[in-house]
């Protein structure tokens, strides 16, 4: 399992082209996480991919006019699987809830 974050602008169907160079090669997407960074956007996505499709799918996203910078690493996912607090919600308060 390899992550991927990708920053671009957020233009209309950028995202849906960065989400559909991993869905063309029918690879699973058991994460895809799209938020704001500073003035542009991020998508991190989690793949389970060979050297290969890793060479594919950069230069893919690389073709996409808005992609800005692709960037990969190991997933850590026993980490993803551990429970996060829902959006709006600062840790503060669920770390206080759970102490309670």
């Amino acid at each position: 399992m390899q992550t991927f974050h990708i920053r671009y602008r957020n233009t209309q169907g950028t995202l849906m082209r960065i989400l559909n160079a991993a869905s063309r090669r029918a690879l699973d997407l058991p994460l895809v996480r799209a938020e704001p960074a500073d003035d542009d956007h991020q998508v991190t996505l989690a793949l389970d991919v060979n050297q290969k499709q890793v060479g594919q799918l950069y230069r893919e996203w690389y073709g996409i006019a808005d992609v800005i910078k692709v960037s990969s690493g190991a997933a850590h996912t026993a980490a993803w699987s551990s429970p996060h607090p829902p959006a709006g919600v600062p840790i503060e308060e669920s770390r206080a809830a759970a102490r309670a």
